[in-house]
């Protein structure tokens, strides 16, 4: 195996789906990778299929982010291995039933990996990045994180946090050398749906979309530079006027008196 000019990607939740194709691609790409998930049997095999195919080194980190020890053992890793320039932050869970209907301790084990794991990881990673003067990091969002009408409340805010906090860390990164992208998939065609109780059989298949499209288009937002990347919205110009309006209202928003709407009649 040859060392890797490009440095060694590090993804969570790797062992299948948008993981494990993130993987496959990065490789292809000429990273090395350390590929993080619970199940070592299936990082093994994704290992040893990805190292055979491209001759990339493959490292295997078996962790569970919800538990304590499994969270500090990929937190040191990221720390300590000087070859890491980029961190795939994929890792996440989801669920469709309502508020009123879903478990409130299951709410919480949500935001401890959608949330709490990323940032604690990104924590970890970017001061070696910025030290280093180059590194990504590539933070996996949701659409919903811009439409959390759609599903799950608290799976919308977990995603609304891993779009804000990423659109902060390109502010306050970008002029030191490491880039940033979110990525805002739509429906895709992996087990996240049966595990959160809707196998994605039971959605319109024209909203669904495979991994490897998401991830080849993903891929193809960061070559562009982009910072957030919609792989499924057609309409580019959509979002860019989002955004501007977003950032128009910005120098608008804190002020020493109420509007006049707010003002109590006399």
């Amino acid at each position: 195996m040859t060392h890797s000019t490009l440095g060694t990607a590090l993804i969570t939740g790797a062992s299948s789906g948008i993981g494990a194709v993130y993987a496959d691609r990065l490789a292809a790409r000429g990273y090395d990778l350390i590929l993080v998930a619970r199940d070592r049997e299936k990082l093994n095999a994704l290992a040893r299929d990805i190292s055979n195919r491209t001759g990339r080194s493959v490292e295997v980190l078996a962790a569970d982010l919800l538990a304590a020890d499994g969270l500090a053992l990929v937190e040191q890793k990221l720390q300590q291995d000087a070859s890491i320039t980029l961190l795939v932050n994929n890792a996440g869970v989801g669920i469709h039933t309502p508020l009123l209907q879903s478990d409130v301790a299951a709410m919480g084990r949500m935001v401890d990996l959608n949330v709490t794991a990323p940032m604690r990881l990104v924590y970890a990673a970017a001061p070696a990045l910025v030290a280093r003067g180059h590194g990504a990091i590539i933070n996996i969002s949701s659409i919903v994180s811009i439409s959390p009408e759609t599903l799950n409340g608290v799976y919308g805010g977990s995603k609304a946090f891993m779009l804000a906090f990423s659109q902060s860390l390109h502010h306050e990164l970008g002029s030191k050398g490491v880039r940033v992208q979110a990525v805002l998939p739509g429906a895709t065609a992996t087990d996240f749906w049966a595990t959160g109780g809707l196998p994605v059989e039971n959605l319109p298949t024209e909203i669904v979309m495979r991994a490897t499209d998401l991830v080849d288009a993903a891929l193809a937002g960061f070559d562009q530079g982009e910072v957030v990347t919609i792989p499924s919205l057609h309409q580019g110009e959509q979002w860019d006027a989002f955004e501007a309006a977003r950032l128009a209202m910005a120098p608008n928003l804190s002020r020493d008196v109420p509007a006049p709407r707010y003002r109590a009649a006399v």
